[in-house]
């Protein structure tokens, strides 16, 4: 299935972008079975994603976008075609990492996810790959994106490298592990708590290391937070919590409550015209701080870009 989805992308995005998949290291596994084994200490490799809008100048700087996919378990996906369709059209390169955890890499990959700890590192990782490698980078204009657990990482590479990032976009992030612990199901729990060792009640600090809101006094960079009432994954309330935090310690941020928006959890990321306005109002607040080369003048231009007949 990942390897047909990688075709799709040539398909859906082929036309407008320059697609590459690049091998990246990241930190040393979380959870070594045998630490004194042959390699066991070896930085764990993983593949990102790079688009590359095919209307730039090479000889010139572009902002960059560091996309993190959601899904605690899942990949980045043609699921967001449109959305990197958007981003090209606006002249923004994209870097998009598998991070440890993503799925379509085999069970050892999958294994070894690191819920809100090492996966940033390795998203950090193809931020710091981009600017490296790429000469059109421009290094000053470097925002961060994601949705859901992609917010969640947003939110932690916002908190935990402060100036690296000229702004980020966190969409219904996941922001307490703690209180997550306490509204999701019992297998959600089970899966959690086998990963990080402990439960929430028996090591409420790793709980609160792994969770924004409990890094929000580090945010030093402005930011852009959208929740929804209807949510049916990321409770609002933690989101709020996150809000609140943010407010109590004085940030530079803004954010929407969006009352009951169709589409629950993916209510801006889906195809229909409200999705489409609220995703114009993300890209002006980004645009602010990265000064893209080709902003929308319009939700119709954005729409032109993101679905071909339009």
């Amino acid at each position: 299935m990942k390897k047909v989805d990688d075709v799709l992308w040539y398909e859906r995005v082929g036309d407008m972008a320059f697609i590459d998949k690049v091998y990246l290291c990241g930190p040393p596994k979380a959870n070594k079975p045998n630490p004194t084994a042959m390699g066991a200490d070896n930085p764990l490799k993983f593949w990102s994603y790079v688009f590359i809008p095919k209307s730039i100048d090479p000889s010139k700087k572009y902002p960059l976008i560091v996309f993190a996919h959601s899904g605690v378990h899942s990949d980045f996906t043609t699921y967001y075609a449109h959305i990197i369709r958007e981003l090209m059209a606006q002249e923004y390169i994209v870097v998009a990492a598998e991070y440890r955890g993503s799925t379509g890499y085999g069970s050892s990959y999958y294994q070894n996810i690191d819920y809100g700890g090492l996966e940033n590192q390795d998203v950090y990782a193809s931020r710091n790959y981009m600017v490296e490698n790429y000469s059109c980078v421009d290094k000053d204009r470097i925002g961060i994106m994601g949705w859901s657990h992609g917010g969640m990482i947003t939110l932690m590479n916002l908190c935990t490298y402060p100036g690296e990032y000229k702004c980020g976009f966190a969409g219904v992030p996941v922001c307490d592990v703690i209180a997550r612990m306490g509204y999701a199901t019992d297998n959600y729990r089970k899966i959690f708590s086998d990963h990080i060792g402990k439960t929430a009640r028996n090591n409420i600090a790793e709980y609160k290391r792994r969770s924004p809101v409990w890094n929000a006094e580090k945010l030093k960079d402005p930011v852009l937070i959208h929740t929804n009432t209807s949510d049916d994954d990321v409770n609002v309330v933690e989101v709020e919590h996150m809000i609140r935090a943010l407010k109590a310690y004085g940030k530079k941020f803004d954010y929407q409550i969006f009352q009951e928006a169709p589409g629950g959890h993916s209510f801006d990321r889906i195809d229909t015209k409200e999705a489409t306005e609220i995703r114009y109002s993300i890209y002006k607040y980004l645009e602010k701080y990265l000064k893209p080369s080709h902003p929308f003048k319009s939700q119709r231009d954005m729409r032109r870009a993101a679905y071909r007949f339009n």
